[in-house]
C-alpha cells in the first residue's frame, strides 16, 4: 500500500501548478493524467495583464503576473528551465480612436503599469494606426512546461498515466494507495464526475492554427488584433484563439477556421499557409472566477477549476491559495468559493 498526501487528478495548468506547490512544500503526491490534450495543451500560453479589447485590467492582474514569475522560477530549480518567453504583446490598433484611448488610459493609476505610452510602427505587417506595448506581457512555453515537468513528476514515481476510475475510489483509498486529499483539476471533464456534480462549468471552445508564413517578420513580438500571432520555429507561427461559447461539437469547425484565416491576413497582408488547426474547451464560469472548495460529507475531497482563458494566472495563483486553505485553514477568497453557489 502507497500512502500519499495528496491524489492530483487532471493534466492541465491547475494540476501542475498545483503539484509545484506541492513538491515546494515537502507533500508527497500521485497525479493521475489521462494524457488528453486539453484546452492547457493546445493553449496559446499568453501572459497578460490586459482585457485588449477595452485597454482594461482584470482582478489581481499585477498580483498574478509577479506570483507567476516567481513560481516560474522555483519550478526551473528542479526542471533547469524557465519557460517565461519574454516577447511582450503588441496591440495592433484598429483606427485613431484605439490610440487615443489608449493614450488617455496610460493616464491612469490602473493601467499605466501596463500601458506603453510609445506607439510603434512595424514593418512587413499593416499597422497603419500603429501598435501599444504592454508592459509585463510575455508568454509560457507551453510544451515545454508540460513536457518538463511530467518527466519530473514520473523520475520521482509520482505520475500515473492513465484515466482515473472513480469506482476505484473509496473514502481516502484508490486501489493501493491511501490519501489524505484528493484535488480534482480535471476541466470540462468534472461533468463526468460523481462526486462534483452541480459544477456550473461552461465549455468555450477556442480554435487556434499552426501557419507558416512566406515573408519573415523582422521583430519577437506576440501581435494582437482580433487573435494572437507568435513566432514557434523556423517558419511556422500559432496564430488563435477564438472564443466560441455556443459550441459543443468535439471537431474542428470550418467557419472558425475562416476565421482564423481571415484575421491573419488582415494584417499580413503576404501568402501563408494553415498548417494544422486544433482546438480545446476552456471551463468557464459566469462570473469569471475560479471554483475551489470541498464535499460536506468529504471533506478531503476537493476541486479547483473553472480557469478559464487566464487558465496560466489564475491556475498558478490560486493553486497557493487551495494550499494554503487545506494545509493552514486559511480561508477561500469568497470570489472563488464553490460555496457562492449556494446563496
Amino acid at each position: 500500500m502507497k500512502n500519499v498526501d495528496y491524489i492530483i487528478v487532471g493534466d492541465g495548468y491547475a494540476a501542475f501548478f498545483f503539484a509545484h506547490q506541492l513538491i515546494l512544500n515537502g507533500k508527497s503526491l500521485v497525479l493521475f493524467s489521462a494524457e488528453k490534450k486539453g484546452a492547457s495543451q493546445v493553449s496559446a500560453g499568453i501572459v497578460n495583464p490586459l482585457v485588449l479589447k477595452k485597454f482594461t485590467t482584470f482582478w489581481l492582474a499585477a498580483e498574478q503576473i509577479e506570483f507567476l514569475t516567481k513560481t516560474v522560477a522555483e519550478i526551473e530549480t528542479y526542471t533547469g528551465e524557465n519557460y517565461l518567453i519574454h516577447e511582450k504583446i503588441h496591440r495592433i490598433f484598429h483606427d485613431e480612436n484605439e490610440m487615443k484611448l489608449w493614450s488617455m488610459k496610460t493616464e491612469t493609476e490602473e493601467l499605466k503599469p501596463f500601458l506603453n505610452p510609445t506607439f510603434e510602427t512595424l514593418d512587413t505587417i499593416k499597422n497603419p494606426f500603429g501598435t501599444g506595448e504592454v508592459n509585463h506581457s510575455a508568454r509560457l512555453d507551453v510544451n515545454g512546461f508540460f513536457k518538463d515537468i511530467s518527466t519530473y513528476l514520473e523520475e520521482h514515481e509520482m505520475l500515473v498515466r492513465e484515466k482515473f476510475d472513480y469506482n476505484k475510489v473509496t473514502d481516502s483509498t484508490y486501489e493501493n494507495i491511501t490519501f489524505k486529499n484528493i484535488v480534482f483539476c480535471e476541466g470540462m471533464g468534472v461533468r463526468d464526475n460523481p462526486f462534483f456534480t452541480d459544477i456550473q462549468v461552461i465549455a468555450n471552445k477556442g480554435h487556434h492554427a499552426t501557419v507558416r508564413l512566406y515573408e519573415k517578420m523582422n521583430h519577437q513580438y506576440t501581435l494582437k488584433k482580433k487573435h494572437f500571432l507568435f513566432p514557434l520555429n523556423d517558419d511556422l507561427h500559432y496564430y488563435g484563439g477564438t472564443y466560441d461559447p455556443n459550441e459543443r461539437e468535439n471537431e474542428i469547425d470550418e467557419f472558425k477556421t475562416e476565421e482564423l484565416k481571415d484575421g491573419l491576413a488582415a494584417f499580413y497582408p503576404h501568402d501563408f499557409e494553415v498548417v494544422e488547426v486544433n482546438y480545446g474547451f476552456r471551463p468557464t464560469v459566469k462570473d469569471r472566477r475560479p471554483i475551489i472548495g470541498n464535499l460536506p460529507d468529504h471533506q478531503n475531497y476537493y476541486i479547483y477549476n473553472g480557469l478559464g482563458a487566464r487558465g496560466i494566472l489564475n491556475g498558478c495563483y490560486f493553486s497557493k491559495e487551495l494550499y494554503e486553505h487545506i494545509e493552514n485553514g486559511k480561508p477561500l477568497m469568497p470570489e472563488v468559493d464553490l460555496k457562492r453557489f449556494n446563496k
